[in-house]
């Protein structure tokens, strides 16, 4: 049944992965002034492969659990505010606007994090990594925001 789980789990990681391919950064943020620590390009397919593994893993676990209702709707809740960074950020060109979802999108996974945690101390813990990342997201979204304050 885990492995069934983590393949359902991991289909809804990729469709947020997915909103990538269809709004590409391109020109429009290759031409943005970006703070000197932005990582390289090939960084995000990579640290986003491992991350939706880890939160595939996690749901999967915590699936089966007793008493996992309020991590499951969390669970839910911090895949649809990450599928909608890419598209406001990149596809609406809205750096102000991406600050905003990807404020939410920490707190769902915080919040997705501590009630994973409640249900599964692993689940909890491999929610951690995507909250370190999703922190980094948010430091470069603001800098690139205070870089291109007309681009906003």
């Amino acid at each position: 049944m885990f492995w069934l789980l983590f393949c359902i789990f991991l289909l809804a990681c990729l469709g947020a992965a997915a909103t990538g391919g269809l709004f590409p950064p391109g020109p429009w943020y290759d031409a943005l002034k970006k703070p000197t620590w932005t990582p390289p390009n090939w960084v995000f397919p990579v640290t986003w492969m491992v991350l939706y593994l880890c939160m595939a893993g996690a749901g999967a676990r915590v699936a089966v659990a007793d008493g996992n209702g309020l991590a499951m709707a969390l669970w839910a809740m911090q895949i649809a505010f990450n599928s909608l960074w890419t598209p406001v950020f990149f596809g609406l060109q809205k750096i102000k606007a991406g600050m905003a979802v990807i404020g939410v999108l920490w707190l769902t996974v915080f919040a997705a994090m501590l009630a994973l945690w409640q249900v599964d101390a692993l689940a909890g813990a491999l929610f951690a990594p995507y909250l370190v990342w999703v922190s980094i997201a948010a430091a470069l979204n603001a800098s690139v925001w205070r870089l291109n304050p007309d681009a906003a």
